[in-house]
């Protein structure tokens, strides 16, 4: 009976858990504020100070024509398109030489105030964002 009672315990958490619902667009439109940088994947870990923060006011705007720009430092450091698939956001990167680049940005948090996401691999970053 335990284990009927565990099992069935499980099987609710993980089907709640895989059970996300779509970013709507409007939900992103507008001015986030980078709080917290970390780069969960690098040897050692690693982030970004706060005092860094401070000093370069990061943020990332997404606009109502499905444009993005991410600012750091006062200047661009990225801009692009972007699309949503699920609660992932698929951005199309221009870089420099007009050649583009496709990445996932993957949401863990979108309220209307907060925004947690994260790329993957060995340069992966996680960003926690506050709406202004």
């Amino acid at each position: 009976m335990i284990k009927y009672n565990l099992l069935n315990a499980l099987l609710a958490l993980f089907i709640f858990s895989s059970c996300q619902t779509a970013i709507k667009p409007e939900a992103l439109y507008g001015k986030w504020k980078y709080v917290k940088v970390e780069n969960p994947n690098s040897h050692p870990i690693d982030s970004v100070s706060s005092t860094e923060l401070a000093m370069e006011v990061p943020y990332i705007q997404f606009s109502k024509n499905d444009s993005l720009v991410i600012w750091w430092g006062g200047k661009v450091l990225s801009h692009g398109t972007f699309h949503l698939d699920g609660s992932n956001i698929r951005v199309k990167e221009i870089l420099a030489d007009g050649k583009t680049r496709e990445f996932p940005f993957y949401v863990s948090k979108l309220t209307e105030k907060d925004l947690i996401f994260s790329t993957s691999g060995e340069d992966g970053s996680k960003v926690t964002a506050v709406k202004e």
